[in-house]
């Protein structure tokens, strides 16, 4: 198959999404384009794509689910039978469902998935699990990964030709209520609005930075990432309780997996 153009596709709030889908993309030396799902929609854009086109997909798994946000703006994308890679990072416990939702979405919007890698990051908000992964083992074996899949896609003559993807996880998939861990601004805050302006659900009233609005507020904690003054944070002892509770599953370091 000759691609002509590749476009990653990402919600990453903590960046490590991104990163990694575009260490996936730098296997092609074709035409770059990026759409970032992390940031709120001015208006609603259809984008589509042909069968020369390849989107790299990638999210972070939350409860071993697609972000809502990112699964909602995904299905403004419209594919005609075009390959697909679907990425999921996940903070060293597991990824679940989220590959297969991922995939069901995909096929969904007209897109013929073509590989998934599930892959290792630094927990976002527990953030001593995976510490600092992807590392530089990671990346070395993530570019492996790349290799292989576009070695796939070349040797593969059509897109009818491109073999049944399977991806573990369960229909219906599991539930996914959110955490109860809401990020909120103590003294240090400057009243920027930084925070406000990069927040993927609005979460954060443009007046008072300082607040959070709860309800809406999906705990990605991009409001910490993005922070020039470290003043917003999680209740420690809420947090302290959650990375006990995590401790025995996440504290082993866990495999990257590339689905071909």
């Amino acid at each position: 198959m000759e691609i002509s153009k590749v476009t990653e596709v990402f919600f990453s709030p903590t960046y490590s999404t991104e990163r990694i889908v575009r260490l996936i993309g730098e296997a092609w030396e074709e035409t770059h384009q990026e759409i970032d799902l992390s940031r709120i929609p001015k208006e609603r854009k259809i984008h589509e794509f042909g069968a020369q086109d390849l989107i790299v997909f990638g999210v972070p798994s939350y409860g071993g689910r697609v972000p809502a946000p990112a699964a909602e703006r995904f299905r403004n994308l419209k594919g005609q039978k075009t390959p697909i890679i679907l990425l999921t990072a996940f903070g060293n416990r597991d990824y679940d469902d989220t590959l297969l939702e991922m995939k069901d979405l995909a096929e969904e919007q007209g897109f013929v998935p073509a590989a998934a890698v599930a892959a290792a990051a630094e927990h976002s908000i527990m953030r001593q699990y995976a510490e600092g992964r992807p590392d530089s083992r990671d990346q070395s074996e993530l570019t492996d990964f790349a290799v292989k899949i576009r070695e796939k896609i070349q040797q593969t003559e059509d897109i009818e030709g491109m073999t049944e993807l399977s991806v573990k996880g369960n229909r219906p998939y599991r539930e996914y209520n959110g955490v109860p861990m809401k990020p909120s601004a103590g003294k240090q805050c400057k009243k920027c609005g930084l925070c406000a302006r990069l927040c993927p659900v609005g979460a954060i009233p443009a007046e008072h930075p300082e607040e959070t609005l709860k309800e809406t507020c999906i705990s990605c904690m991009r409001c910490i990432a993005v922070c020039p003054e470290h003043a917003r944070k999680v209740s420690r002892p809420v947090l302290m309780a959650a990375s006990v509770k995590l401790k025995k599953e996440c504290s082993e370091r866990k495999r990257n997996e590339l689905i071909l």
